[in-house]
């Protein structure tokens, strides 16, 4: 395997200084037993950032493609989530994800959801701020906070999140929800960052995808580098691996970033943040 990083993908700088690839690789819903597998494609397409959680059940199998592809663990940035059902005991759950990636420390940890209705997630915050403070997470963030959550957890913390990691694509950009992120100073990573591929029949992208000579997926991926998301597509063709991780050579002009961003509809495809209680176990 190719231990040469794609050199192209740019780097942000997060709030405690700790820069991190804005373009990586998601895998949620790819089955434990094709983790590996794909995992190793993407390292081998050049991703250097790879996306997980517990609830995905299939760290494990991340972990194994770290171990087998002889990339230095420097070069690597590997984020995970806490389940909603162990907002009580984080730092238990933790350990178990650090065990299963086989690592001895994560890049990003992050509080999956907030649901509100069980009233952990400032507990669940205390305990990584623990692990930060020891070294064990390079930056902790969160997941799926709406406004009044971030409002909530930024007065009972004593550690801004890192990150922000919301559903966030041309049709559903969250704007109140990516500004007053972007105002305490935490970075906006997009999931679900093509709309689950719906967003690339609009007529627009197709349009930008003819002028720049690009697919669709490089135009809307190009729209969230553009814009200053992080963005974490997700595809177990490795074809498709190299075209997404491409979109980094598309360069959108202002007005063009415009029309991408006029798609907004206000149609979330993912759960409600305000009302999802799925414990995750």
């Amino acid at each position: 395997m190719s231990n040469e990083p794609n050199a192209n993908v740019p780097e942000l700088t997060l709030n405690n200084g700790v820069t991190i690839p804005q373009l990586g690789f998601g895998v949620f819903q790819v089955p434990p037993e094709d983790t590996r597998k794909i995992v190793e494609d993407a390292l081998e397409a050049g991703y250097r950032h790879i996306d997980t959680a517990a609830a995905y059940g299939n760290e494990a199998g991340v972990g194994a493609a770290i171990a087998a592809s002889g990339i230095p663990r420097e070069e690597l940035f590997i984020t995970t989530k806490l389940r909603n059902g162990e907002q009580g005991n984080a730092a238990a759950a933790f350990e178990n994800s650090r065990k299963a990636l086989g690592l001895d420390f994560v890049d990003l940890y992050l509080i999956h959801w907030p649901v509100p209705s069980q009233n952990q997630f400032v507990e669940a915050w205390t305990a990584m701020e623990k692990l930060y403070a020891k070294g064990e997470i390079r930056a902790i963030g969160v997941s799926n906070f709406l406004a009044g959550d971030l409002d909530k957890l930024l007065a009972a913390g004593n550690t801004t999140p890192a990150v922000n990691q919301i559903e966030l694509h041309p049709t559903f950009q969250q704007a109140e929800v990516a500004a007053k992120s972007r105002s305490h100073g935490i970075t906006v990573e997009a999931y679900s960052p093509l709309g689950q591929g719906s967003d690339l029949a609009a007529d627009t992208v197709g349009r930008l995808a003819d002028k720049h000579g690009a697919t669709p997926a490089q135009i809307v991926l190009a729209w969230h580098l553009g814009s200053g998301n992080i963005v974490i597509p997700k595809s177990a063709d490795s074809k498709r691996m190299r075209e997404n991780l491409a979109a980094v050579s598309v360069a959108l002009s202002a007005e063009e970033l415009a029309a991408v961003g006029s798609l907004e509809s206000g149609q979330r495809i993912g759960a409600d943040p305000a009302t999802a209680a799925f414990t995750q176990m």
